[in-house]
């Protein structure tokens, strides 16, 4: 007899937790463990922010708030959505919860049947198929490869959507890849989804000011203002202000599914703490600065790991457009014989290898949906990544085919 639900079997632990659990165990051995399993901004978030937060708690009593939310708050968020996406909502669009993850929680809790399908373009984010999963979703995933930027085509969306497609979600920057989509590219994938009207569309545009090149972020809501009535929209402070120990995401959408949002919330969490809204109330509103130091920073960083990278024969890596992660491309490993003489079968034991030979931690593009990569966050200082892709090429060079 087992007391864990049945509905827990197909889930798997997040493989990022796990990569970063397993570097804390070797470190504890007294080994030197560079961790790159987590994207987890460096930065402190800015002062004003934390100022705000702690002032507010001195003054006065933190009780409960509406379940959305504080309406201080939501307008807050609303007046970011038509300052910065061109998007108008009203109060009642608009939901805040415990970060990004839970807003997604939230929303597939209220949305999803028994067999519903959701499409995760891959690589995806690695919880999406496990969340789609506890609510009895199937996740379809299509590849997209880095011949195509890592990017959703609208030929490959065209014949993965079904009668049972729910849900399609975007994730851009994306975690892994970095992959933007323009203004143009959003677009065609909105005229195919104006075709399937049973299909909802998530865009999860959390890295949204973690943007290299000079390109200009669009959101798919503004791209396709023709599907907002089915698009929710999320985003939140943890990556972009260096809060992610806050807990602050947010999302707007149809008025129907943000409702259905809060009955999921109140009946779990009720809210999210007072002054964690008080400080993102503060990071939407107060200077943005640091967002553009915070950013001009990740992009140095990825310039000098694409660089680095580039030196070692066996690795590619597509420079990315957004976030902060580098998915590296380890084709050339797979096959590949370690000094010990186990031969490395994929990217899981590429992974492995780097971390019990190089002491790097990274996460496989397996948890990605797509191979064989590996993925490593370039939220740390430059002299972190100097110091590890120096380690991962004397890995690599270690390797005999």
């Amino acid at each position: 007899m087992t007391c864990i639900a049945s509905r827990l079997s197909a889930v798997k632990p997040s493989a990022s937790m796990a990569v970063s659990q397993a570097a804390k165990e070797l470190a504890a051995t007294g080994i030197d463990v560079i961790d790159l399993g987590l994207g987890e901004p460096d930065f402190a978030a800015p002062a004003h922010i934390t100022k705000a937060a702690f002032e507010a708690a001195s003054r006065e009593r933190m009780l409960y708030t509406a379940s959305l939310g504080t309406p201080d708050l939501r307008k807050a968020i609303a007046a970011k959505f038509k300052r910065e996406n061109g998007l108008d909502y009203a109060l009642d669009q608009i939901a805040v919860a415990n970060g990004a993850k839970q807003i997604i929680f939230n929303a597939l809790m209220a949305s999803v049947e028994e067999g519903d399908e959701i499409l995760l373009p891959a690589p995806y984010f690695v919880s999406y198929p496990e969340m789609a999963k506890l609510f009895g979703g199937v996740p379809v995933t299509p590849e997209c490869l880095a011949e195509a930027g890592f990017r959703l085509t609208p030929e490959v969306l065209e014949a993965s959507i079904t009668d049972k497609t729910r849900w399609l979600f975007l994730n851009m920057p994306s975690n892994p890849s970095g992959a933007v989509y323009s203004k143009e590219q959003l677009q065609a994938l909105g005229a195919v989804l104006a075709k399937h009207p049973q299909v909802l569309i998530l865009s999860d545009e959390i890295y949204e000011h973690i943007i290299f090149d000079g390109r200009t972020f669009v959101s798919f809501g503004a791209a396709s203002p023709e599907l907002l009535e089915r698009t929710l929209v999320v985003n939140g402070v943890s990556k972009a202000y260096a809060m992610t120990g806050w807990r602050v995401g947010y999302a707007a959408g149809p008025k129907d599914l943000i409702k259905a949002m809060a009955t999921v919330q109140s009946q779990s969490c009720t809210s999210v703490s007072a002054p964690a809204q008080i400080a993102a109330k503060a990071a939407l509103e107060g200077p943005q600065d640091e967002v553009s130091t915070f950013c001009a920073a990740f992009e140095r960083r990825r310039n000098l790991v694409v660089e680095g990278i580039s030196r070692i024969d066996a690795l590619t890596l597509d420079p990315p457009e957004g976030a902060f992660y580098a998915y590296i491309g380890c084709a050339a490993l797979i096959g590949a014989v370690t000094p010990s003489g186990q031969t490395l079968a994929d990217d899981v034991a590429v992974a492995k290898y780097l971390l019990d030979e190089g002491h790097v931690a990274a996460v496989p593009g397996t948890a990605y949906g797509l191979s064989p990569f590996f993925r490593i966050s370039t939220a740390t200082s430059e002299e972190v990544l100097i110091e590890a892709v120096t380690r991962i090429g004397r890995a690599v060079a270690k390797l005999k085919k």
